[in-house]
């Protein structure tokens, strides 16, 4: 079926009035009503400016306020999924300016009336026959999850009437519009009339209508550049919310929301991001290996959201959370003592320099699915030691994004039904890992720098490390006799001249010449920096670089088959059949079944 969109340009008296039809709504999954007085005061004077200059009543400019993207929902409502702070704000001006006009000592003249009853249509629905206003027939409505603004901003709009000891953004918002009306009606009292018509008839929308919302939130997405963009996330909420069934049920789901978007943020993720996550563990439990990624909006509201309602939802996101705070923010989980192992720690931290997201997907569901297990610290170390290993292997013999995705949605369906689960990665020939660790691709170079450095430290390493190149990049030419530069520039990019190196440390040694940084290099952390402070008594010269290059790239190779070896006991290590089994084996055996 074919999208409609419709775009026609209107003025804010046009717009508005088009509610008496089809009311304005601010659905659920939106966020609270944001705008501070900084852009309340913006708007109001860039509009009486507007009407001063080239607008008004006796001139025909045009002010553009921005678009409304909306779509026409099953209620017959005109559904705001952007701009609902623009519009929200117009309709508390405009309840501003009619209060004034109803209550000022200019009320009953035909100016005053003249806009009274262009603005009455324009924020209620009015009797069609005797033009009588229902001030509680509102024609914009806010249903914005838990948020108490929604009274708030009806029985502003109903009765002209804010707390002025409020501290919410309507009420301000509205005090606000009503403090900047008195003030220009004092300093110009002619000039009001034609601020008005200025806003009703020269201030101009975009409104775009869309027949779904689908294609409003991708109009949306599309346009916005205001801050953060609507997201799937906002739209379950509002789907969970309204689904069940009573208000402590809502309450509590509110609580949970709260605390796990908060706790999101200061772990460095998102709740957007636990969905998405959640999702792949979702389709590994249901059999799913397809390397194929489904939307994840439409992913939740198949077969009528029912992933969306299922009861171990928000536990399971807070699950995966947990995760992020040891892997992000170093935090300790209760009841928990993985998060203190030094080897799944750096392990982790290695991971989290691998140069696409896959690696997170297997890490993500042997978490969530065997955290439990008595066995599990010994476990999830060795499983997670062995993904490096395949990943940092294959990432280092083809360099390419997509490479193991296949194999890595295979190996989430093993997880699903197995602590122990095998890696039927594609076969790879691993006779070249040794040149290519020399000479790494710069997207696996510091996963290959951590793999070394941890060989040598229990402590994770310092944040916001750099590479440092031991020989410089920047060097002399005076420095090397009898040696092309190509062979110099290449030296320069191997292994065994990279080391870690705090950033602040790095600055100081800069470009400097091996000597000169070595007092630096003592003062790092990083063992394996440490130890080059006294490693040469001389001159860093491409000798030492190939010596180190042997030494860097042995011990990688070393870790890595120490890894594999150490899982492949672990799935070898099955157990031995009970006397019962083992003779049942023997009787198939002896008559050919087995």
């Amino acid at each position: 079926m074919a999208t409609t969109i419709s775009v026609n340009k209107q003025n804010v008296l046009e717009l508005l009035s088009t509610g008496r039809n089809k009311p304005f709504v601010i659905p659920e999954y939106q966020r609270p009503y944001a705008w501070t007085d900084e852009q309340i005061q913006t708007l109001f004077e860039d509009i009486w400016e507007f009407a001063m200059t080239v607008g008004g009543l006796k001139q025909n400019g045009s002010y553009f306020l921005g678009s409304i993207v909306s779509f026409e929902n099953e209620d017959g409502e005109q559904e705001i999924i952007d701009g609902q702070q623009r519009i929200t704000s117009l309709f508390l001006l405009l309840r501003a300016i009619y209060t004034k006009l109803k209550k000022g000592d200019d009320s009953n003249t035909e100016a005053a009336q003249n806009f009274i009853n262009k603005i009455e249509p324009a924020i209620w629905r009015t009797d069609n026959l005797t033009g009588k206003v229902d001030y509680s027939d509102i024609l914009l409505t806010s249903r914005v999850v838990d948020n108490a603004g929604n009274e708030i901003l009806k029985k502003i709009l109903e009765t002209g009437v804010a707390d002025e000891r409020a501290n919410d953004n309507y009420s301000k918002n509205y005090i606000l519009f009503q403090k900047l009306y008195d003030l220009h009606c004092q300093q110009a009292p002619l000039k009001v009339f034609d601020f008005i018509y200025a806003l009703l008839n020269q201030a101009i929308l975009l409104p775009i209508g869309a027949d779904n919302q689908d294609t409003a939130l991708t109009i949306f997405s599309t346009l916005n550049n205001r801050g953060l963009p609507l997201n799937d996330a906002d739209i379950f909420k509002a789907k969970i919310y309204n689904n069940l069934k009573n208000d402590d049920e809502k309450n509590k789901f509110i609580e949970q929301w709260k605390a796990l978007e908060k706790d999101a943020i200061e772990a460095k993720e998102s709740i957007q991001h636990l969905f998405y996550y959640y999702m792949f563990c979702l389709r590994a439990q249901n059999n799913d290996d397809s390397s194929t990624t489904p939307g994840v909006r439409k992913y939740y509201l198949d077969n009528k959201a029912e992933r969306l309602y299922a009861p171990d939802l928000m536990g399971n996101l807070r699950t995966i959370l947990n995760l992020w705070k040891v892997i992000n923010t170093n935090q300790d989980i209760p009841g928990e003592t993985w998060d203190n192992e030094p080897k799944i720690r750096k392990t982790l931290d290695i991971l989290t320099s691998y140069p696409n997201e896959y690696w997170k997907y297997p890490v993500i569901m042997y978490y969530l699915k065997h955290r439990g297990e008595s066995s599990f610290n010994e476990d999830f170390s060795a499983f997670i030691n062995m993904l490096a290993s395949e990943l940092i292997s294959r990432f280092t013999l083809f360099p390419t994004i997509n490479y193991v995705k296949g194999d890595i949605m295979k190996l989430n369906v093993q997880i699903a039904s197995s602590t122990k689960p095998p890696f039927t990665f594609r076969p790879l020939d691993k006779s070249l890992l040794e040149s290519r660790i020399t000479i790494p691709h710069r997207n696996i170079l510091r996963m290959l720098l951590k793999v070394y450095a941890y060989n040598h430290q229990e402590t994770l390493l310092p944040d916001n490390w750099q590479i440092e190149h031991i020989l410089p990049q920047k060097w002399q030419p005076t420095f090397f006799e009898n040696v092309d530069d190509t062979t110099i520039n290449e030296k320069i990019e191997h292994i065994g001249n990279k080391t870690p190196f705090e950033r602040k440390l790095n600055i100081i040694a800069s470009n400097g010449y091996f000597r000169r940084k070595q007092e630096e290099y003592a003062k790092s952390s990083i063992e394996v920096t440490k130890i080059l402070a006294t490693a040469v008594d001389g001159d860093w010269k491409l000798s030492n670089i190939e010596h180190r290059d042997r030494i860097v790239t042995s011990d990688i190779l070393q870790t890595l088959k120490q890894w594999e070896e150490r899982y492949n006991d672990v799935i070898d290590e099955k157990p031995k059949p009970t006397k019962e089994e083992q003779e049942m084996i023997d009787l198939l055996k002896s008559k050919g079944l087995i």
